[in-house]
């Protein structure tokens, strides 16, 4: 009896052995970059539909501490990649830098040779385009009646204009203004309006006055008398620059010439104009 009584028992105890643990299930989604939290909940539904995680007491600790996690590695590898970027940045920078260096030397030795291209064989500068001269500390213009001058003024500073000029003017027909709040504007009447300026003031830069563009537009508002002058003086102009005879020079001739054919009995070989 004893023997049978063990031998119910030993049937009687459960089975020990282990059932097999549960394979692995896939999982496919797609992130939106725009909509993590769409990712997330597709994580979660997954999560329970293949197992009991989201059931454990302690579940949202656990997701808490995972996504802890993940914020602490990100700031780290933030902190990381930052000084590197700095650095790169400053690099980037220094190179332009040295860039426009060396772009600016070459600008600068142009406009040195550009100077000298603009000083005549006489040492004499061509004049800008209202005939006169832009200098370092004002600019000037001229017609043959009037200079004008133009001198910056800088906010927040004063200054006097000193100088003798390089003629006389008319001072009760010379005025001055202040352009745009940056710049003062002189105009003076010159004394003589036969006559080109070479400078502004004495011992200032002079410019070649053979080479001075007078406005043919205005010709027509003078006189007769001073337009058949003006015109006098750029035929004049014209005719030095090209080596030839001015009209004065070209008159003697012709009175020389005929001189000469009412008396051709004198001889006029070694006769020179004077």
């Amino acid at each position: 009896m004893a023997i049978i009584s063990e031998l119910q028992e030993e049937e009687a105890k459960p089975s020990t052995s282990s059932s097999p643990p549960p394979k692995p299930v896939s999982f496919s989604a797609s992130l939106d970059p725009l909509n993590p939290v769409g990712f997330l909940e597709k994580v979660f539904d997954f999560l329970a539909k293949e197992s009991d995680f989201l059931g454990k007491e302690n579940a949202d600790e656990e997701i808490g501490a995972i996504v802890n996690a993940a914020k602490e590695k990100s700031e780290k590898k933030v902190e990381e990649v930052a000084p590197k970027a700095e650095i790169k940045k400053k690099e980037v920078k220094e190179e332009k830098e040295i860039k426009k260096e060396v772009k600016r030397e070459p600008m600068e030795v142009d406009k040195k040779e550009d100077k000298k291209e603009e000083e005549t064989s006489s040492g004499l500068r061509v004049p800008n385009k209202g005939n006169g001269l832009d200098l370092e500390k004002y600019s000037w213009t001229q017609t043959l009646q009037e200079v004008t001058v133009n001198v910056p003024v800088p906010s927040g500073t004063r200054s006097r204009f000193v100088g003798e000029l390089f003629q006389s003017v008319k001072p009760d027909d010379c005025y001055w203004s202040i352009e745009d709040n940056c710049s003062l504007s002189i105009l003076l009447t010159k004394h003589n309006q036969m006559e080109w300026w070479k400078s502004l003031v004495k011992g200032d830069p002079e410019i070649d006055t053979q080479k001075v563009e007078p406005e043919n537009s205005k010709l027509s508002d003078l006189d007769p008398e001073t337009r058949q002058t003006v015109e006098k003086m750029m035929f004049d102009q014209r005719q030095k620059a090209m080596g030839l005879p001015t009209s004065d020079e070209l008159q003697k001739q012709e009175i020389l010439k005929k001189f000469m054919s009412e008396h051709p009995e004198m001889d006029f070989s070694g006769a020179k104009l004077m």
